[in-house]
């Protein structure tokens, strides 16, 4: 885990707002299609929420994958995303660490 990969990652206020709301995803984003990724959104559901381009959108979405912030699964011709809460728990423990 690199935290100022992380940190440069969350500066942004739209990535920073993926995060917080594929925390809930039902809550935001509404009922999903069934597949076999638990808590996974699918990038248009993420690129109509966020009101960007889809280039803008899945650049940021890949840049928080390369973070390690997210997991995602191609399922058909969708890809979907969610948190990847182990990370995200190590990122706050060695933040908390450092304060």
């Amino acid at each position: 885990m690199d935290t100022m990969t992380i940190i440069k990652v969350l500066a942004n206020e739209t990535r920073a707002n993926i995060l917080q709301w594929l925390k809930y995803p039902e809550e935001n984003f509404g009922p999903q299609k069934e597949h076999d990724f638990t808590g996974g959104v699918c990038v248009g559901t993420i690129q109509d929420k966020c009101g960007l381009a889809q280039s803008v959108t899945s650049g940021y979405l890949s840049m928080m994958l390369k973070a390690d912030l997210l997991e995602s699964k191609r399922i058909g011709q969708w890809t979907y995303y969610r948190r990847n809460e182990q990370t995200i728990q190590a990122f706050l423990q060695e933040l908390t660490q450092q304060l």
